[in-house]
């Protein structure tokens, strides 16, 4: 069984920054083994020159790629494609997981169907790290799913606990509900039922309570659930403020010449400080809650980000992602049965009547 299955022909920069990644990762797993899948005349070339990557890659051919404007349809149709043909081997059990920075709607819908939910879980959630003031965080679900049910909530916290249990390394990872305030009786009928299911679950000890926007920087708790259209916000507001302080601290430091001054005399401290921001440290979103590993990287990554993204999904196949999330949804398996059905949020992105892969993709939300 190859560990992972990579997108050869995904990203903005493929094929060469997906191999000079995937020679990155291959000083950080040597024993990895990789299906590289994509367009043989591009990739023979570039394995070529790169001992590194050639020492765990494998080639196998796809003539097409899906490309960005493509519907979800569309990619289902392209059964020969680099991303189609990495699903394919992990629902054959031929790979564990997959990575792939190409379209995140078409990559989304065609895990969802080719590779399937697990049993027990609803639906799967797009998961991923942010920074906070105390380290990092887990955020789910950032875009998968627009409306969400208590259920659905519950689901993600057993979700987001193993992946702090796996990413981050955390033994008793804290989780928080995303809500408008953090006393009890604050929010709409399935948060506060999606509530009251943790506290009487095996989760109890570490589930936290409501969490506030705020909160999710300062590093409240380790994991932060949500739906997927709020979450979806709260990231892309959390990018647009990091962009905001860069822009503001370029222009207080170049005001005028003691201002620049004092950028020489803080700058150490700046290095560090856009050291522990750069979003390559925390590229790769990943759809949990499937029969297999897919992880998302962002399209516009350099190797380094995609290198990330090859440790995100290694990570998770070392450490046996799934089987936690089974063992947290079996425990959890009486008080789902007794949830009561509470109506979600109207889905504001309809999809066109008749067409239910592009239902599918409709409610996948893009990441970037």
């Amino acid at each position: 069984m190859y560990s992972l299955a990579v997108d050869a022909m995904g990203g903005d920069g493929a094929p060469g920054i997906v191999v000079d990644g995937l020679a990155i990762a291959a000083e950080r797993h040597p024993a990895a083994r990789i299906l590289l899948i994509g367009d043989e005349a591009r990739l023979a070339p570039l394995l070529a020159r790169s001992k590194a990557a050639r020492s765990i890659c494998t080639i196998r051919h796809a003539p097409t790629a899906i490309t960005n404007e493509m519907k979800g349809t569309a990619a289902l149709r392209q059964r020969d494609s680099s991303m189609r043909l990495a699903m394919d081997a992990v629902a054959r059990h031929e790979a564990q997981g997959v990575v792939s920075a190409g379209n995140s709607g078409a990559l989304l819908a065609l895990a969802k169907i080719v590779i399937k939910t697990m049993p027990g879980i609803d639906r799967p959630a797009l998961a991923a790290i942010s920074p906070s003031a105390c380290g990092d965080v887990v955020m789910l679900d950032l875009g998968a799913n627009v409306a969400c049910d208590s259920r659905n909530l519950v689901e993600f916290a057993v979700m987001g606990e193993a992946f702090a249990r796996v990413v981050l390394g955390l033994p008793a990872p804290t989780i928080g509900l995303l809500n408008v305030g953090s006393e009890q009786m604050k929010g709409d009928d399935r948060i506060r039922q999606a509530a009251d299911v943790l506290r009487a679950s095996a989760l109890a000890s570490q589930f936290h309570g409501f969490v506030e926007g705020h909160d999710i920087t300062a590093g409240t708790t380790d994991v932060v659930v949500t739906d997927g259209f709020t979450g979806n916000v709260a990231l892309k507001t959390g990018e647009g403020a990091l962009k905001l302080a860069g822009s503001l601290m370029k222009q207080v430091f170049n005001a005028n010449v003691m201002s620049r001054l004092g950028y020489v005399l803080a700058r150490p401290g700046l290095d560090r400080m856009r050291e522990w921001l750069d979003p390559r440290r925390y590229n790769g979103a990943v759809l949990v809650g499937l029969n297999g590993v897919v992880v998302k990287s962002h399209g516009g990554t350099d190797a380094e980000g995609f290198a990330h993204a090859v440790d995100v999904a290694m990570d998770m196949v070392t450490h046996n992602f799934n089987e936690r999330i089974r063992i947290g949804v079996a425990q959890l398996g009486n008080a789902l049965a007794s949830t009561r059905p509470v109506a979600a949020a109207p889905d504001t992105n309809p999809a066109v009547p008749g067409d239910a892969a592009d239902r599918t993709t409709n409610r996948l939300a893009t990441t970037g």
